[in-house]
């Protein structure tokens, strides 16, 4: 890829969230080679200071970093007032954030983390920039989904796993959710120039899910890890649907190995997205407080 000025997203701001390791680190790097200006949340400072340290080396241009827990409503909040305050414009924004826990653990907001971090918090987030993205046009939204919502279901019954837990289901339930956040946004932003992709960067070799490790995680990990992705092809399609030319104008795809591939039936119900949409909003406290899109 080209480097520094002079490269395909230079002029560009690209927020990526989750950005201190793994996916999201690497997707920061590959987009700063290419002239990006970066902005990076992570919930470590020192994490976080040290992938801007390895992004400004990559591109040689400014990064703003960002220190907030995504699962805690108040922080995404001020996440974005900081991110408001401190960016004149976002070009793309990068959901990318995400986490599994094998067993049932609740936030700060007394809602499941699994939920709350891999759904809630870019639908929260997104929602708070959308007026920054819309006025920053031509923009994208990428977020970072996984094949396991071909696994999901949503159930509105037990949304929270507060009647019966499992981490698997609970993941692959905020996967599908991604997916169908994103199909919703892409329709609701028809007309204004922003759009909306999800991706799936396949089985990357990174820390995920090690706080909280399933039983299968623990014994299978070790030994498919030799065939994983890196970190950096796992960032790959995240970088393409981000900066390719020829996907300016490409909204509510689900993309995989960097290409639109179909994802699950029930990703494609509209029924189910605007239900989703509107119990969003309201555990998120938006329906009180600002319009969503």
């Amino acid at each position: 890829m080209e480097r520094g000025p002079g490269g395909p997203m230079t002029g560009r701001t690209v927020l990526v969230t989750g950005g201190s390791a793994g996916i999201g680190r690497a997707t920061a790097v590959g987009l700063a080679t290419m002239g990006a200006r970066l902005a990076i949340t992570g919930r470590h400072p020192e994490r976080v200071e040290a992938a801007a340290r390895e992004v400004r080396a990559a591109g040689g241009g400014q990064v703003d970093v960002f220190v907030a827990d995504l699962s805690s409503q108040s922080e995404v909040r001020q996440l974005a007032d900081e991110v408001l305050e401190r960016l004149s414009k976002i070009d793309v924004l990068i959901n990318n954030v995400g986490g599994y826990w094998d067993t049932r653990h609740v936030t700060a907001d007394g809602l499941e983390r699994t939920f709350a971090l891999n759904h809630l918090a870019p639908f929260l987030l997104t929602s708070l920039l959308l007026e920054r993205l819309e006025e920053s046009a031509p923009a994208r939204v990428v977020t970072v989904a996984s094949n396991a919502q071909t696994m999901g279901r949503i159930d509105f019954d037990d949304l929270q796993g507060e009647q019966s837990y499992s981490g698997s289901r609970a993941y692959n339930q905020s996967k599908l959710a991604n997916v169908l956040f994103t199909y919703e946004l892409a329709r609701r932003l028809r007309g204004t120039s922003v759009t909306a992709n999800a991706v799936h960067p396949g089985m990357v070799n990174t820390s995920f899910g090690a706080g909280d490790p399933s039983t299968v995680q623990r014994r299978l990990v070790p030994f498919f890890r030799p065939f994983m992705r890196s970190p950096a092809r796992g960032a790959a399609t995240s970088i393409r649907v981000a900066s390719a030319s020829d996907l300016a104008q490409v909204t509510g795809v689900y993309f995989s190995n960097s290409k639109p591939q179909k994802s699950s039936t029930q990703s494609y119900d509209e029924t189910v997205a605007a239900r989703l949409w509107q119990v969003s909003t309201t555990l998120t406290g938006l329906a009180e407080t600002r319009r969503t899109p």
